[in-house]
């Protein structure tokens, strides 16, 4: 995950200008309406430009960005979000939150056992008793039957065009798709073309396992959803939400004893 978005990052919110960013923060909000209603402060890992969490912030939120890609990190202070640089596997921050989130696959970033329990171990660090831990992965049901296909994407503004070519590299024996990205971007003032390669390796997973890894690190499963719309998950369902609760110390004392 290192070099993700190291070139890539300067052209993300042009790939996704489409997105419909305010629906998406809604359905979050929701999320945490529903599950705490009482919820105000919100951290969220892997915060990109700050899209997400400056919509949330105009909601009445108090969050705060964790961040890698510190060119993402410098595009969010630009426009206002309080954030910093730091890996979401390890990282130090001296406050407690009511929630936290992480949104647009981030989680599937995160492919290596030990790394993903360090951020499940985090998140429960940074959060306040009963404090919820909501993202959205990709979901191993439909990766198997949808079958990840190589695909081209074109956008542009007034000074660039971009032109993104995606070939996955499926690994079934480690729940991982490598999607492979050849950018090429073009300056329109001088006619100009530049390519870059990227590599995106995307963890997908189950709702046990995340069931189990979450009793692992001090949360419950409350509920997994189609991210947005609420439906069930399906193998049509790519990307599923979830939604984990912290367990409380006298719990967590049962369960030891």
């Amino acid at each position: 995950m290192e070099n993700n978005f190291t070139l890539y990052s300067k052209y993300y919110d042009l790939f996704y200008q489409s997105k419909d960013y305010h629906a998406e923060a809604n359905y979050v909000s929701d999320c945490i309406k529903n599950y705490s209603p009482n919820a105000k402060t919100i951290l969220e890992f892997g915060s990109g430009t700050g899209i997400h969490g400056l919509i949330l912030q105009k909601m009445g939120y108090d969050i705060f960005g964790i961040e890698r890609s510190h060119q993402m990190v410098d595009e969010a202070k630009l426009h206002g979000f309080p954030c910093k640089q730091a890996d979401i596997t390890n990282f130090k921050i001296d406050r407690n939150f009511d929630a936290v989130i992480s949104l647009f696959h981030v989680i599937s970033y995160i492919n290596e056992n030990a790394s993903l329990e360090n951020v499940f171990r985090n998140a429960s660090k940074c959060l306040n008793t009963g404090g919820l831990f909501i993202f959205d992965v990709w979901y191993s049901p439909a990766v198997y039957h949808q079958r990840p296909e190589s695909r081209i994407k074109k956008v542009e503004n007034n000074d660039i065009s971009v032109i993104r070519m995606a070939v996955p590299e499926i690994h079934s024996s480690k729940n991982v798709v490598d999607v492979n990205y050849t950018i090429l971007v073009k300056d329109k003032k001088i006619d100009n073309w530049i390519e870059f390669q990227e590599q995106h390796p995307m963890r997908h997973f189950s709702i046990p396992e995340i069931s189990l890894l979450a009793a692992f690190t001090g949360f419950e499963l409350v509920k997994a959803e189609e991210f947005l719309t609420g439906n069930p998950p399906s193998e049509n369902t790519w990307g599923v939400n979830f939604m984990l609760k912290k367990k409380s110390l006298l719990t967590l004392n049962h369960l030891i004893t």
